[in-house]
């Protein structure tokens, strides 16, 4: 696919009004690979005023939720004949190596397109209750409006899809930001979407920076913003959204741990922590950065996983033998940086990696898979997102202490226990303050389970029921028969 430079507002490829484009440079070269519009705020509140009028007057919120999960299958479909182009994409935009853009980048939203239409028709859209003060109570849901949808580049389509998909199903119309480090999938999107009969109005696709998103945050047409990207962002979105009274769902940072318990093996803890904390370069708010192990085997642990990150190969992104790729832009590659330097500054003692580019490799925006070992839970390393491929080995003394490491945290998204006692391991897990916690493996993240965080990490909930019930709003109708007929004369 070449990418279009027009923007996709309302159902239809137009020309920018300002007639500036953003440029999509490679992690991997550094090159400009692409140029796609960027939109000012006139095309943003042309994309706003289509899904206002769509919502208001247009005929998506009140088709039939049967028929909107059928076009839903059907994008589906459409989807999954074009995986492999999205993850060339993928791969070309943000860096991530080829076999796991195929693997996950462009499997999972295929995958959660299917379940949520499932969710869609399982869910009870009306219900009547016997009302306690007599009568009928019909409960209803309804879409909540036009949506602001807000998708960061570490995961583009799959947090499109998270969100673009339960907000249609709902019948909600949308607007979409897509980050301006990956614009290349939301146009994949776009296209697709022009092929499954969406009426007109209902998605918007405007990749832009912070401004963009700033300026569609606040815009008065948007009844609801679900965003997913850094605390701090995050908090400047839910002041402007409690200002205005306006729904809001944000999925935000983790400094997530992997709990491993004093029976668990080395060599299976170490497997799992290169998915669990490296799992796309380290570039994951669910990545389980932090590995609580037990004092008395501490070096067994590191070593078990040193010896695993020697085993990746780092490099070219399109090569099928690379596991780590370069991350998304020089900005993220100097901030890790300056991350690994801190460590070593905070008395973490470092056992593998560092600041050089990785071997063979002459540029490219790389950082060498990084472990510090030694590290107190107090550190900055240890406390707050790097968002990198730099993991933490930290020291506890019992289960009740590893528990206490594990919350102290001002975070709380993700987490995994790790132990062959599956009754022991799922009695810590149920201690830990997290929105989801996976047991002996590295993510517990079933489309049909509710995902998000708790504390700094976000509010709201993603996929399953929960998802879909979050663009949706409950409206009652009180039924309760006249006192009499029209026109009766009392008495008679």
């Amino acid at each position: 696919m070449s990418p279009r430079q027009q923007l996709y507002i309302g159902g239809e490829w137009v020309d920018s009004t300002g007639g500036e484009t953003i440029e999509v440079i490679s992690p991997h070269t550094e090159q400009v690979i692409a140029r796609v519009a960027a939109p000012t705020h006139a095309d943003i509140d042309r994309a706003v005023a289509d899904a206002r009028a769509a919502f208001d007057t247009g005929p998506w919120p009140h088709t039939d939720p049967r028929e909107r999960v059928a076009i839903m299958r059907t994008l589906a479909d459409h989807y999954n004949a074009r995986e492999d182009e999205l993850a060339q994409l993928i791969t070309a935009e943000m860096g991530a190596p080829i076999t796991f853009a195929r693997s996950a980048h462009a499997k999972l939203p295929g995958v959660l397109m299917r379940a949520f239409a499932d969710t869609a028709v399982g869910f009870l859209w009306e219900q009547t209750r016997a009302g306690f003060l007599g009568g009928e109570v019909v409960v209803r849901h309804e879409p909540v409006g036009v949506v602001a949808a807000i998708v960061p580049w570490n995961m583009p389509m799959f947090l499109t899809v998270a969100k673009l998909i339960p907000a249609l199903l709902a019948g909600c119309t949308v607007v979409l930001k897509p980050s301006p480090e990956t614009p290349l999938d939301a146009h994949h999107m776009a296209e697709l979407l022009d092929t499954v009969g969406v009426p007109p109005g209902v998605v918007s696709i405007l990749p832009g920076g912070r401004e963009v998103g700033r300026y569609l945050v606040a815009h008065p047409g948007v009844d609801k913003v679900s965003f997913t990207g850094s605390t701090a962002a995050g908090r400047q979105v839910a002041q402007v959204c409690g200002a205005a009274l306006r729904r809001v769902s944000l999925e935000l940072g983790g400094k997530s741990a992997a709990l491993v318990l004093d029976d668990a093996d080395p060599d299976a803890v170490a497997t799992g922590m290169m998915v669990a904390g490296l799992m796309n370069g380290g570039q994951a708010c669910v990545a389980q950065t932090r590995v609580l192990v037990p004092r008395r085997r501490r070096h067994e642990f590191a070593d078990a996983i040193a010896n695993a990150i020697e085993k990746l190969t780092v490099g070219d992104p399109f090569d099928p033998a690379t596991r780590v790729g370069p991350l998304v832009s020089h900005h993220q590659q100097q901030r890790v940086r300056e991350y690994i330097e801190l460590g070593r500054r905070e008395g973490a003692r470092l056992l593998l990696g560092g600041t050089d580019l990785p071997e063979g490799v002459a540029r490219g925006w790389y950082v060498r898979p990084t472990l510090f070992t030694d590290v107190d839970n107090t550190m900055r390393i240890a406390q707050e997102e790097i968002f990198g491929p730099v993991l933490s080995v930290i020291a506890y003394t019992d289960d009740e202490h590893a528990v206490c490491l594990a919350n102290d945290s001002e975070y709380g998204l993700s987490g995994s226990v790790w132990s062959p006692d599956l009754e022991r391991a799922t009695a810590i897990a149920r201690r830990i303050r997290t929105g989801t916690v996976g047991i002996n493996e590295p993510y517990s993240m079933d489309p049909v389970a509710p995902f998000g965080g708790v504390k700094n990490s976000g509010i709201g909930r993603e996929f399953g029921v929960e998802g879909l019930a979050g663009y949706l709003d409950p409206v009652s109708l009180s039924l309760r028969p006249a006192a009499g007929r029209p026109n009766e004369a009392p008495g008679t």
